[in-house]
């Protein structure tokens, strides 16, 4: 099968040179959005058949299959995209679904490249994002990362409002930003710049995109160990915090910068899950905790420190169906147990039931009971230990340091 991918602004009245002007006459099959079809319908053959790209996108394929099957020579598939199809667009998704496709791009320029033209702003360093049918994962790692350039794809839910008022309530208020709505389109493109305060309270037209600046100078340095202190405490109780040199050492056994999913059982204030989140941005973050009373100390934590993105989940864990959690994203490959009711064994059953195969647990004891119970688990689960660190801090308790795999 051979698709011909060719790029399109918002333009009502597209120009495309003589080369791709002679491929649309003598045409026969053409798809595209319906926006897309509005603007080239006047340039298609009169005999043309047209395919809708919509959702689900299997339909769509499996149309584009009917078309070729037992066609001799083989029929070619002219798709009209938005901008470069090689950019978060069609084409990427061609390959994806069918790899052994032939595939023509004739790209133009995308939407994020037409805004820094309209501003006259060199892009080269710009980190890109697509927020379009995509999760906040990637955006939020760009601000924690403090990026001080971003240009981000959105959709109706990634909204530029949505994308403002989320920076103001993790405290990402250093930036302005910069909208441009139905880029291309004479009568109806609009280029707007403005602070989050005031795009948060806007309504801006579809299709859009964003463009976020800001200078080095006003971004805040990321914190490396965030001080006990600062963070909001349960009932006010400084020993339900794990402390912030232990905090580090436990990241550390953890092993993040090699892992891709934490999941932080017992998380209490969510002083692991915050700390991991800022200094790996990169992970994929559940945080489960039994108390119902620790979701508003995390969440007031996490807007205090600037750390979006962990997925909160209350409740007893032995009742979470962690099969469901990982059906669509990768399995943990590191797991902390902050708490766990007496119920250790029972805990790290469950675990297992999807830990990556080189995954890793780890535990904080301050008791020789606690001890006791993670080496018999991990006795009767076939689990390997690793040497132990023990730690005293201060006037506290020594703390030893537990890891396994399997």
């Amino acid at each position: 099968m051979r698709f011909i991918v060719i790029g399109i602004t918002d333009n009502p009245e597209p120009f495309f040179p003589p080369e791709i002007m002679e491929i649309i006459k003598n045409g026969k099959v053409f798809s595209g959005g319906k926006r897309h079809h509005e603007i080239v319908a006047p340039l298609l053959p009169a005999d043309a058949q047209w395919i809708d790209i919509t959702v689900p996108l299997d339909n769509v394929f499996e149309q584009y299959q009917l078309k070729a099957n037992g066609k001799q020579p083989t029929v070619s598939i002219i798709v009209f995209a938005s901008g470069d199809p090689l950019f978060f667009g069609f084409a990427n998704t061609i390959q994806r679904k069918m790899p052994e496709a032939e595939i023509v791009v004739y790209p133009t320029f995308n939407s994020l490249q037409m805004l820094a033209h309209r501003l006259l702003l060199p892009y080269h360093d710009m980190r890109i994002v697509s927020l379009t049918g995509r999760p906040w994962q990637e955006f939020d790692r760009a601000l924690i990362e403090r990026t001080q350039k971003i240009g981000v794809l959105t959709d109706k839910e990634h909204t530029p409002a949505a994308i403002a008022q989320r920076m103001l309530d993790y405290g990402y208020t250093q930036y302005q930003m910069t909208v441009g709505e139905h880029l291309g389109h004479p009568a109806k493109e609009k280029v707007t710049t403005l602070s989050l305060e005031e795009a948060a309270h806007c309504d801006f037209s579809q299709p859009n995109c964003v463009i976020l600046s800001t200078s080095n100078t006003n971004l805040p340095t990321k914190p490396f160990g965030i001080p006990d202190s600062s963070f909001t405490l349960l009932d006010g109780r400084e020993k339900m915090i794990t402390k912030m040199p232990i905090r580090l050492l436990t990241l550390q056994a953890l092993d993040l910068p090699h892992r891709h999913v934490l999941w932080d059982i017992g998380f209490c204030t969510g002083s692991i899950s915050i700390e991991a989140r800022l200094l790996f941005p990169h992970l994929h973050i559940e945080a489960f905790e039994i108390r119902p009373e620790c979701e508003a100390i995390i969440q007031e934590n996490m807007r205090r420190f600037g750390a979006p993105g962990i997925n909160i989940h209350i409740g007893d864990f032995r009742s979470v169906c962690c099969h469901a959690m990982t059906k669509n994203r990768t399995a943990p490959d590191a797991v902390f147990i902050g708490g766990h009711g007496g119920k250790l064994k029972e805990i790290m059953t469950k675990v297992l039931t999807v830990l990556a195969p080189d995954g890793c647990i780890v535990m904080n004891s301050v008791t020789s009971q606690s001890r006791q119970m993670w080496k018999e688990a991990c006795h009767d689960l076939g689990l390997t230990q690793e040497p132990p660190l023990h730690i005293t801090l201060n006037d506290y308790n020594p703390i030893t340091i537990l890891k396994c795999r399997r």
